[in-house]
């Protein structure tokens, strides 16, 4: 009989985000400027965390297609000129 290895504790996976899937930073910051930008009250967490996740998604959809790559080029050229 062939023995195998067992490790004697359970290993423990971190959340990965996959590529269209915002981090949960990503997510906190951007619902962060949500709160703020709607004037700083509080009561509206939830839907600012979910506004937020949306809007990431949203966007990282939008680069992956190539437009954010063609808006950040033409921000950079009006910066510079």
């Amino acid at each position: 009989m062939t023995k195998t290895r067992e490790s004697s504790s359970p290993t423990m996976e971190k959340p990965r985000a996959t590529k269209n899937q915002p981090t949960q930073e990503e997510i906190a910051l951007r619902a962060y400027q949500i709160y703020l930008k709607r004037g700083a009250t509080p009561g509206n967490e939830f839907e600012d965390w979910v506004e937020a996740e949306r809007q990431l998604i949203e966007n990282g959809k939008a680069s992956e297609n190539g437009h954010s790559k063609q808006r950040r080029k033409s921000k950079a050229k009006s910066a510079t000129a």
